[in-house]
């Protein structure tokens, strides 16, 4: 076994180990982000190039550059059926991205048992699990969109009805509900959220009571984590796609830059997520293999 994968790790830790595996795997990981996800991003780039967009600078009207650059992302008949089509071959990712996470997710199990493979081999061990993997993630989405939705509403008409004795009241309230909705939808989510590991190592069909299970003692640690890869990932996209689109406009080019770039922060989250499982597992076996020993000991 890797040895980074013997011991639990902390917080700082599981970041480091994440960005080591990402970096000394990265032409292996990428490799599977491109061949799955990236004929989305260049659909999304051709769907936008038919449409009318400029390849190279996207522009607008107006006498200046910078004026015309603005101008280029202003909504237009063509962009709107664009934007159309482009949210319909997204929906299509829906489907290929548990085929990804769950290869990467693979392809990390072989290195931390220090095992050679080959993508097609990994992908064999992937397509049969395709069905559960795509099952089990429509279900999480569901759960994810109730947990999110119900309390949105509840929120919105007690804010509403508050604020008709007092804006304030309204307000405050409000902003009271959406902490403690963060908090906890944010809780739950981490408790169901690592159901993916269990499916693809075939332990169980949907994952989400293990995924309880191991995450009993480790939430707040997890979602800070959470946290801390959703900030890394946005400010490498937005960054990126707001310097080019400054200079390039709404144009093609920056869409298949922008695709690059979730290609890799997607990369970074699903090692980051991997890694976090894999440490869960060794810390919920370990505490399994005590508590049996424990067990055998009470015996008469």
């Amino acid at each position: 076994m890797d040895t980074k994968f013997n011991s639990p790790k902390g917080f700082g830790k599981i970041l480091d180990h994440s960005f080591s595996l990402g970096k000394n795997y990265f032409a292996q990981f990428f490799t599977v982000f491109l061949l799955f996800m990236g004929p989305i991003f260049l659909l999304q780039a051709l769907i936008r190039l038919v449409s009318g967009a400029g390849f190279f600078k996207g522009t607008g009207e107006g006498e200046f550059w910078f004026e015309q650059t603005v101008m280029s992302f202003e909504e237009t008949p063509a962009n709107i059926m664009a934007d159309l089509g482009i949210s319909l071959v997204s929906f299509i990712s829906i489907f290929l991205y548990p085929v990804t996470l769950g290869t990467i997710m693979l392809m990390i199990n072989h290195i931390r048992k220090n095992e050679t493979f080959t993508l097609g081999q990994v992908l064999k061990e992937v397509f049969p699990r395709y069905g559960y993997l795509l099952a089990s993630s429509f279900l999480f989405g569901l759960i994810s969109f109730g947990l999110i939705f119900v309390p949105v509403i509840f929120i919105s008409i007690v804010a509403i009805l508050s604020g008709f004795i007092h804006p304030a009241i309204g307000v405050i309230l409000a902003l009271l509900m959406i902490l403690g909705m963060i908090i906890g939808v944010g809780y739950l989510l981490t408790r169901w959220s690592f159901y993916f590991g269990p499916v693809i190592l075939g332990e169980e069909p949907l994952g989400f009571s293990k995924s309880w299970k191991m995450t009993k003692s480790r939430v707040w640690a997890l979602f800070g984590l959470y946290i801390v890869f959703f900030l890394i990932i946005s400010s490498i996209t937005y960054s990126v796609e707001f310097s080019f689109a400054i200079i390039l406009g709404n144009s093609v080019l920056v869409t298949l830059i922008t695709g690059v770039v979730n290609l890799f922060t997607s990369m970074i989250f699903a090692v980051g997520y991997s890694v976090m499982y894999y440490d869960l597992k060794l810390r919920f076996e370990a505490e399994d293999l005590k508590s049996l020993i424990s067990e055998y000991n009470v015996r008469p």
